[in-house]
């Protein structure tokens, strides 16, 4: 098997119109498709649904499904809302800096910058309550390779021992360091 990319990632929403118009407005996504139908191609059973889809630039798409027949959406309680969230990269800092502006100027509450030493985000909430990340890559290639020379022994202690793991503390050393 060979998979090429991502061909898209589908989330639900409370309306369709609001999600594209949210995010045509304000991440600049073109909408692509609508598909609406009775009946759930893979399952046949019924479930009106409308699939939106929108470019989220190079080749990625992201889709929606509002379900009018199924209860209202929730968010998974046991799980923290920081979690499950949807990252977009910028190109730069200030790109990231205006977004911040922009999406401030339109009413929406935004955290951020985050500085995560590798990447520098923002955080926000569309109107379906699902968590938006946009981020730019900050690190140095040394700081990838260094990353990358320690992602086995991470994950084997991490599997070991479920405990916070500390090969990579280097990347907030300066965070803390006035503590």
């Amino acid at each position: 098997m060979n998979i090429q990319q991502i061909h898209h990632v589908a989330y639900r929403c409370k309306d369709a119109r609001e999600t594209v118009e949210f995010y045509t407005k304000h991440l600049n996504m073109r909408f692509l498709l609508a598909i609406s139908e009775e009946r759930v191609p893979s399952t046949k059973e019924p479930h009106p649904y409308m699939h939106i889809f929108l470019d989220a630039g190079q080749g990625n798409i992201l889709a929606f499904f509002e379900l009018p027949d199924s209860p209202p959406m929730g968010r998974d309680v046991n799980t923290p809302q920081w979690v499950q969230h949807i990252a977009f990269q910028l190109g730069s800092v200030a790109e990231l800096l205006q977004a911040k502006q922009d999406l401030q100027a339109a009413g929406i509450d935004v955290i951020g910058p985050t500085d995560h030493s590798i990447i520098q985000s923002i955080y926000f909430f569309d109107p379906n309550g699902h968590r938006i990340e946009l981020t730019t890559v900050t690190a140095t290639p040394e700081q990838w390779q260094r990353l990358d020379a320690i992602k086995w022994t991470m994950l084997d202690e991490w599997t070991r021992s479920k405990h916070a793991v500390h090969q990579a503390d280097w990347l907030h050393q300066r965070e803390f360091a006035g503590n």
